[in-house]
């Protein structure tokens, strides 16, 4: 419709102004990254085959990576399985001590020494969580840090507070090979991690505010104190949530063009699925997605990166041993 001057009405202005409102709404949809942590994973484990080749092809020994389960919790068992399958995938000889739930502290302490004698063992982890009888902390401080491919010893730890060439733990490495392969810039940009856990928040945060390749951030770790959450990663450039709550991290806390990385897999109760639950990551996806340059799945988005990396510590390993 048209007045007699051959100007559009108000009426038709405004539908024009709303479609193409919407259709850049859609583009920016589609120009998030999906980031895609079993393409990387792949990729990383095809690099580490072709290592074992070169190394048994130059007489040099074979990799082997040794785990120690207590118990028969069903996350641990297939988290053990998937690092058993992948040792296989990439060449790696694999050692299971698999004990029941009644094994004491002090066996387990004693297999920790037969792992920590064994020449053949280039390292080993002692899947967590232990039965509540078993003193974790006394467990993993008895392995030697040598052998300590799940970066969890002080040592290890340590090392890399001070920005030392050390173990780094599993799936916080594999958060930084993921934003390497996908060329996200951390220098200079603000990240907060949500969630202060030894084994993710703690040691990410460090990782990505030393002087490093993917590092050189200005960090903020937040936890269950922190106060003004949603002022804080409003102004995240990165944001790493790594607290356990499924959905926790919602759209009005996320600014336009962030780059969200989900480390939550909390099983939540599915009748519709015939495993009875699905996997809810700590961030609300469909609606978070919208806002960001780049996001990782649940599942498929750092899970796989978390075993590929305990292969790299150990192929680290048997490098740094000279055999």
């Amino acid at each position: 419709m048209q007045t007699s001057d051959g100007n559009s009405t108000a009426i038709e202005k405004y539908f024009s102004e709303n479609k193409r409102r919407e259709s850049s709404s859609r583009l920016n949809f589609f120009s998030m990254t999906l980031i895609d942590g079993k393409l990387v994973a792949d990729k990383l484990k095809n690099e580490i085959a072709e290592s074992v080749k070169t190394r048994l092809a130059n007489g040099k020994k074979q990799p082997h990576l040794a785990a120690v389960l207590v118990g028969n919790d069903g996350g641990s068992l297939t988290y053990v399985g998937h690092k058993v399958k992948a040792c296989e995938q990439v060449g790696f000889k694999s050692t299971l001590l698999h004990f029941e739930d009644g094994a004491t502290e002090e066996f387990i302490l004693n297999e920790v020494q037969k792992l920590n004698a064994n020449d053949d063992v280039d390292g080993f982890i002692v899947q967590l969580p232990l039965p509540k009888h078993i003193d974790a902390d006394k467990v993993l401080l008895a392995i030697d840090p040598a052998k300590d491919v799940d970066g969890f010893h002080p040592v290890n730890v340590g090392k890399l507070t001070l920005g030392l060439e050390t173990y780094i733990s599993a799936t916080p490495l594999g958060i930084t090979k993921l934003l390497e392969h996908y060329n996200i810039e951390t220098s200079g940009k603000e990240v907060v991690v949500i969630g202060r856990s030894n084994i993710v928040g703690r040691p990410a945060s460090i990782l990505l505010s030393n002087q490093a390749k993917t590092g050189n951030a200005t960090v903020t770790l937040c936890h269950s104190r922190t106060k003004d959450l949603k002022e804080k990663t409003l102004r995240a450039d990165i944001i790493i949530a790594a607290l356990g709550k499924p959905e926790f991290l919602t759209a009005d806390m996320v600014k336009e063009g962030a780059v969200v990385i989900d480390v939550g897999t909390t099983r939540v109760p599915d009748a519709t699925k015939k495993s009875g639950f699905t996997l809810k990551g700590d961030v609300k996806f469909n609606e978070v997605s919208q806002k960001c340059y780049a996001i990782t799945p649940v599942p498929g988005g750092v899970g796989p990166m978390t075993v590929v990396s305990l292969l790299l510590n150990t192929l680290k390993a048997v490098e740094q041993s000279g055999r």
